[in-house]
């Protein structure tokens, strides 16, 4: 029988009324249990389904729950994840969060597209929140701040200048003349890290002397990303963690992830940083005497007529100066000026249920502490998200960095022309100063005047980048029980650097010689990587969880750097045309690497994890390009809390652990080809065969990784503790071996040994106390790590540094591979080692009443020796100060270099250092609608150090981190940091901070 058309208007209505009853209405709010505070951005979801909310900026939520629902799943960063239980007729649920002191609920990264609980995670992955990167101290430059801050990790700054120059090395020596540098992730675009010269020595010629690697001081283009749009950093640091990133992995891995909208009300932030800059240390300057000073042109009793008339002018002189006030100090002057430090940054997020967005500029301008150095930088950031449907999101990352330093003309030289080698061996009885006209006058004791050189020349590097992102997030099936979606991945990295070094043709170095000189390089490089990624995971019931994944990875890089020099400059001008000589120099590299990868991982009962994965790459600067290497891992952990034996209430987690996995380093760019290089021949363009003979058969570095440990926490958290212990061996090593002078080369790239290291890394998190009023965290992390040669089927031999008679890294079969040699009374015998004994950091952060927050970062290197060629230098130049003090006899100065003692030079470089230091006030505020919140605050980087170490800084590199690597030039090496040559002094900083929410 058919109803009547109102009999059916009448069930219609029927059945929307009981599908309407067949709703629950959820509403309440989200508060810290401790502190009482709302919290907003909680996440509210029913069980295995797609419905869920976000609590609001005061931390209240509204949820529709399908009828029969009886819990809720309540999640937050640092929170630990409840389940809710509701019952048929409640309509409010309010839910206050316990704090996740021991980190069990992060979410960590697994692979190329999963992730982990903490709880279940079978590696030690370091993490860094942005708080604890820009939070406490912001540093000058991201790499900078990184310092002190990951356990297992020796980071470098190289020297002081403005700009940033740090190298990494994770757990020890990866690689001798290969990229030793991690790899930088920024939201899943591969980012360029690379160091470019300037190619200044064609003005310092401190390659001269034979050494190839590079000495121009560059800063590393990882400095570019600004820290202020930083939410987290995962640190892989191993081959066991690391190993579905192939071949690129060797040095670890470092995962950036940027912040992101949240929606709800629009938020601003705006906070400016204002300070100063000051040199941290000066090693200070011989106190001359009319009798000293008369023997810098030779002893009392040498009969030379000549050496005679010289003294008694010098002595005159001195006399003369010291009368008239016009003793210097030098070291004050080239290096004592405060510079202004200025950093602004803007930010707007939010956004609605669909769409949320993440905007930010940032403006950072700081003087150095030498005049006409300095950095400055502008960053524009927008990351958008946007859900089409349940199923289908989207997410665009862009970055556009514009900056620009001023790094001086620092560091190692043979021309005597840079700052700190013209000082070693400048008195300070010579005026040095312009007279009335501008004129300066010339240098008796050096090649240049130093002064004169830093206020003429200009050696700038000019960044101009862009790094942009985009994924794809496709649920192709969900159900109960299983997922099953598609992650497609995409990124560009593209930088424009310029580098303009300009030398005036009335430097006292220029005049007699090269007449001026403007060297200017070009560099463009752009980097690609694409991604596509299918993962399933499939729960059949609450006691186990599959999650499988599969994808493949495509990457292609180009550089192309053109450095020209141009000589006999016309008066006044930079232009490359207005010179007599011109000479240009061009490095092309382009890659293409391409890999796939299969992982499993399984969770039983939330207590075992077990994963399994497998990588193939392959790289067209391998031999044969078109093999795949194989790049396995796996991994368990067992969380013994989660086990229904386990009946000790006080331990709330209880873990052990081990991983195992395989990485690799691609060989250098060119390796497995003879090069021609350009030459003139009789005064026409030729070619001639280059004495490096290329290796077709030439493969990558591998790298594989035992890690074990044990995770462990007491009291709620409160008290946690991670112990890993690694082993890492890498074989294939790439050195470069002398050939038989009738093979007509000199040299031939060839995988040649074997290196080890083995390391322990420890992290203790306590939480003394812990009150609405009063909240005490502190953490503890100590490392080490030591190294040794395994393999090495060529005859031992010396690399980095300068030789035997000043000390150098020396590779030798079953010694450390960080070892340093040197003469000792005609013999060589080992001197020192550069890897520390140990490395400790301490932080801790204290908040009373909860408005006044101070924290602060205590890092301790104990051990680690630097090859002190500053020191060398001024007893050379019979500067040091402590030059006339009296050693065996002797005065110190004469004594250490004339010892035939390369053990002199080489010096302990341990040090305690606090890093960061910030006292932040949020002032309250009431009956305020537009203001949120207001936050004032002062900080202080690298303010106190206690060292023995008698250089500048107890951290320093001549040699920098890895430049562009070509065959044919060896770039920096793995083993070279800690060579000290007159660098850019170390600075301190101090800030004022005032932040105001919207």
């Amino acid at each position: 029988m058919l109803l009547p058309k109102s009999g059916l208007l009448v069930l219609l209505c029927l059945c929307s009324t009981l599908a309407l009853f067949a709703q629950q209405n959820i509403t309440g709010k989200t508060r810290d249990a401790v502190s009482g505070k709302p919290i907003p951005g909680v996440t509210v979801r029913v069980p295995n389904s797609n419905k869920g909310t976000i609590s609001d900026a005061s931390g209240n939520y509204t949820l529709v729950v399908p009828a029969g629902t009886t819990s809720l799943l309540v999640s937050y960063t640092g929170y630990k994840s409840q389940t809710i239980p509701i019952k048929a007729d409640q309509s409010v649920v309010n839910i206050s969060m316990e704090e996740d002191f021991a980190r069990l609920e992060e979410i960590v990264v697994t692979g190329l597209a999963t992730n982990v609980k903490r709880a279940n995670l079978a590696n030690a992955v370091a993490t860094i929140s942005g708080k604890e990167l820009t939070g406490v101290a912001p540093a000058q430059t991201f790499d900078a701040a990184l310092s002190g801050k990951i356990p297992g990790a020796l980071i470098t700054a190289n020297s002081g200048a403005p700009g940033g120059g740090i190298s990494v090395k994770m757990r020890g020596i990866t690689s001798v003349f290969g990229n030793s540098q991690p790899l930088y992730v920024v939201d899943g675009v591969f980012f360029n890290s690379a160091s470019i010269p300037a190619g200044l020595n064609d003005v310092t010629g401190a390659a001269t002397a034979g050494n190839p690697n590079n000495q121009d001081n560059p800063s590393s283009r990882i400095a570019d990303l600004n820290p202020e749009d930083i939410e987290n950093i995962e640190i892989l640091k191993g081959a066991s963690a690391s190993a579905l990133y192939g071949a690129k992995a060797a040095a670890g891995v470092v995962i950036i992830t940027t912040k992101k909208g949240k929606s709800g009300k629009t938020r601003i932030s705006i906070n400016q940083e204002t300070g100063f800059v000051k040199e941290r240390h000066l090693l200070g300057v011989r106190t001359f005497t009319p009798e000293t000073a008369a023997d810098l042109a030779g002893t009392a009793d040498n009969p030379d007529p000549t050496v005679q008339a010289n003294r008694a002018a010098l002595k005159a002189q001195f006399n003369a100066a010291k009368s008239a006030g016009k003793i210097y100090d030098y070291e004050k002057e080239m290096y004592g000026q405060t510079g202004l430090l200025l950093n602004t940054n803007v930010s707007v997020s939010g956004g609605g249920d669909k769409t949320t967005f993440y905007l930010s500029g940032n403006r950072r301008q700081e003087q150095g502490i030498i005049k006409g150095t300095g950095y400055f930088n502008n960053a524009l950031r927008l990351n958008v998200d946007h859900k089409i449907n349940d199923r289908i999101s989207l997410g665009v990352t862009t970055n556009y960095i514009g900056s620009s330093s001023d790094r001086g003309l620092t560091n190692n030289d043979n021309n005597g022309v840079t700052f700190g080698v013209a000082l070693s061996s400048t008195p300070d009885f010579i005026d040095l100063h312009p007279n009335a006209l501008g004129e300066y006058p010339r240098n008796p004791f050096a090649a240049s005047n130093p002064l004169e050189t830093r206020d003429k020349i200009i050696n700038n590097e000019l960044t101009n980048r862009f790094v942009g992102g985009a994924n794809i997030d496709i649920k192709f099936q969900q159900s109960a029980h299983s997922t099953t979606k598609f992650v497609g991945r995409g990124g560009l990295d593209y930088f424009n650097f310029k580098t303009a070094a300009l030398f005036p043709r009335d430097l006292q170095f220029e005049e007699n010689g090269l007449l001026g000189q403007s060297i200017q390089g070009n560099t463009n490089s752009s980097n690609t990587n694409w991604g596509g990624f299918f993962v399933n995971t499939f729960i059949p019931n609450e006691n186990i969880s599959l999650t499988s994944s599969a994808g493949a990875t495509l990457e292609t890089g180009f550089m192309d750097n053109i450095v020209t020099s141009a000589s006999n400059m016309v008066s006044g001008q930079s232009n490359l045309d207005a010179s007599g000589n011109t000479t240009t120099r061009q490095f092309r590299q382009k890659y293409r690497d391409n890999g796939f990868f299969v992982q499993e991982e399984l969770t039983l009962i939330d207590a075992f994890t077990i994963s399994g994965g497998v990588r193939f790459d392959r790289s067209t600067n391998n031999g044969d390009f078109k093999k795949y290497y194989v790049f396995p891992k796996g991994a368990v952990s067992w969380n013994l809390t989660k086990m229904k034996f386990w009946k000790v209430d006080a331990i709330d987690n209880l873990k052990v652990r081990a991983a195992y996995g395989q990485s690799g380093n691609v060989p250098p760019y060119g390796s497995k080809f003879t090069a021609m290089l350009g030459s003139n021949i009789g005064g026409l363009p030729g070619v001639l065969v280059d004495n490096l003979q290329g290796n077709s058969q030439i493969k990558p570095e591998r790298q594989a990784e035992f890690e074990t440990g044990l995770d462990i926490s007491v009291l709620k958290g409160r008290i946690s503790l991670e112990a890993t212990y690694y082993d890492k061996t890498i074989t294939d090593v790439l050195l470069r071996h002398n050939l038989p002078g009738s093979t007509g080369f000199a040299t031939e790239w060839k995988n040649s040994g074997d290196l080890k290291n083995q390391g322990i890394e420890l992290g203790l998190t306590v939480i003394p106390v812990n009150t609405p009023n009063f909240k005490w965290t502190s953490n503890l992390n100590w490392w080490r790590n030591r190294s040794k040669v395994t393999r090495l089927i060529i005859p031992p031999f010396a690399i980095g540094a300068f030789g035997n008679s000043l000390g150098t890294f020396y590779l030798e079969q079953g010694r450390p591979a960080t070892q340093i040699k040197g003469n000792v009374g005609g013999q060589l015998k080992l001197l020192g080692d550069a890897e520390p004994k140990f490395q400790a950091s301490f932080s801790n952060e204290l908040t009373i009443f909860k408005n006044f927050s101070l924290r602060f970062l205590i890092h301790w290197k104990k051990g680690g020796d630097n090859i002190n060629l500053t020191e060398l230098l001024t007893d050379l130049g019979s500067t040091t100060v402590d030059y006339d003090d009296i050693i065996n006899g002797m005065k110190a100065g004469l004594y250490r270099q004339n010892a035939g003692d390369a053990s002199i030079y080489v010096q302990d470089a341990s040090y305690v250092r606090i890093r960061e230091i910030g006292l932040y006030y949020s002032i309250p505020l009431k009956n305020t609608e537009k203001i949120k919140s207001i936050r004032v605050g002062i900080s202080a980087n690298n303010f106190f150090t206690w060292t023995r170490y008698k250089g500048y800084d107890p951290e320093v590199s001549n040699f920098g981190s890895n430049t562009i690597t070509t065959s044919q030039s060896r770039g920096s090496n793995g083993l070279s940091t800690g060579v000290d040559v007159t660098p850019y002094p170390a600075s301190k900083r101090a800030s004022f901070h005032v932040g105001i929410d919207f």
